[in-house]
């Protein structure tokens, strides 16, 4: 399995104090959406890995959109966000993600 993915495995102390969050929720299954696509990848007749990929994905839909409404940033542009952090692969930890949201929402329109 390929092991390179844009946002780094978050370490414990910050996993129990967030796993709640909104974000957080997008940030791990950002994470399990890369590592599947990696397994599907090699395992191209894996159905019941693509169905759970397919489930991941519509749940991170569900949050970008509510996200977006929450914090009155587009979801163009969260999306956009996830899609350059994931061409780059830039390494970035759930704080850092946290506050490129939070850019986000201060920008003017």
């Amino acid at each position: 399995m390929v092991k390179n993915s844009f946002i780094s495995i978050i370490s414990q102390e910050e996993n129990k104090e967030n796993r709640g969050s909104v974000e957080f929720q997008i940030f791990s299954f950002t994470n399990k959406i890369d590592r599947l696509t990696s397994h599907l990848q090699l395992h191209k007749k894996d159905y019941l890995s693509e169905r759970g990929l397919l489930q991941i994905l519509g749940k991170r839909h569900r949050l970008l959109a509510y996200l977006s409404k929450k914090t009155r940033v587009d979801y163009k542009e969260l999306k956009e966000l996830i899609d350059q952090l994931d061409k780059t692969k830039t390494r970035v930890d759930y704080k850092q993600f946290k506050e490129l949201i939070d850019q986000l929402e201060k920008k003017p329109r």
